[in-house]
């Protein structure tokens, strides 16, 4: 196993859908930069966000870079989760497309809250990825039907020629 540092919206996502588990189960230890846990501790953010992250489970960290990026375009949070990623050399939890160019830009391996949600139905700790995708189409997340409908294929792939 190995660690994931993970910016605001896919940790967010995983909460609210009540599968943040998976991401232990997955990757061992989750770390969330201090700016990001700001973020979910806002008073407008989802009342289960603020429960998780004012009370962290065991598998979670939080941290600052000790050498944040210089990186203007991006906003305090997504500074903070790539310049961790980049000083821990480890794997990107990060859905804006802005953070996920620069992460590439740097050679950070990324994925976010709908790739790690296909990995967990393809290692089997989630029983029906379909059901997922449509609790997600009726939540306030930006992420495009097209997207959705491109994981749920993959693991469709992946469970046929995956033997039982």
């Amino acid at each position: 196993m190995s660690l994931i540092v993970s910016d605001n919206s896919p940790i967010n996502l995983l909460i609210r859908l009540g599968l943040e588990d998976i991401l232990p189960a997955i990757y061992g230890q989750v770390v969330i930069p201090t700016a990001v846990a700001a973020e979910m501790s806002h008073p407008q953010a989802p009342l289960e966000v603020t429960n998780f992250i004012a009370s962290p489970p065991s598998w979670v960290s939080i941290r600052s870079p000790v050498n944040p990026l210089h990186l203007p375009s991006l906003g305090a949070g997504e500074v903070a989760a790539i310049s961790l990623a980049v000083e821990m050399n480890a794997e990107l939890m990060i859905d804006e497309s802005a953070g996920r160019l620069q992460a590439m830009s740097l050679g950070l391996l990324f994925t976010g809250a709908v790739g790690v949600l296909e990995r967990a139905a393809n290692e089997n700790l989630l029983p029906d990825l379909a059901t997922v995708h449509a609790a997600i189409r009726t939540m306030n997340f930006r992420v495009s039907g097209a997207v959705l409908d491109d994981s749920l294929a993959r693991h469709l792939k992946h469970r046929s020629t995956s033997p039982p």
